[in-house]
């Protein structure tokens, strides 16, 4: 049995939440952003709370969180790295830029460094086609990017995380 529990805060929020959709399982975005800011990220203990308290199945919570790109799920590095990988950025460097990422940070596509730092996943479009190639830096975008300013935003993140912050 776990222990998970929204906070009063979060309660309040989810109930809050409930009374702005037609039904229950309408508020399940919403409802896993509050999961993930209360918990810091969505493992199988947090999908499974979610589905318990809006009594839907695990397997559907799951089915959500594994298929939008935004939830950060266990595992994920402080930073998570979103190289868009879709036509727009492709055919304007996208490949090139996460092939840096991976090598600068010494880890392919869906690996988290040893450290727990830096997660890098590619994804399909972030809606930033005009300012391609583009990442999502946990929730910042990048755009525009050259492989200098690829160094430079990790070496930021490096130091931010030394300095005992995260983004």
């Amino acid at each position: 049995m776990s222990d998970l529990k929204f906070s009063e805060k979060g309660m309040q929020h989810y109930e809050w939440l409930l009374t702005r959709y037609p039904d229950k399982q309408a508020a399940l975005l919403p409802t896993l952003r509050i999961a993930e800011e209360e918990f810091g990220n969505l493992g199988v203990p947090e999908m499974k709370y979610v589905a318990d308290l809006m009594g839907i199945s695990p397997a559907r919570v799951f089915g959500v969180v594994t298929f939008y790109t935004h939830f950060r799920r266990a595992g994920t590095g402080t930073y998570h790295i979103q190289v868009c990988s879709t036509l727009s950025c492709a055919l304007r460097g996208s490949q090139e830029v996460c092939d840096h990422v991976a090598k600068r940070l010494g880890i392919e596509v869906g690996e988290t460094t040893e450290d727990g730092l830096f997660t890098l996943s590619k994804v399909e479009c972030l809606g930033s086609c005009d300012t391609a190639p583009m990442f999502q830096l946990n929730d910042d975008y990048h755009e525009n990017l050259t492989l200098q300013d690829v160094d430079g935003i990790i070496e930021e993140c490096r130091q931010e995380a030394a300095r005992g912050g995260a983004r």
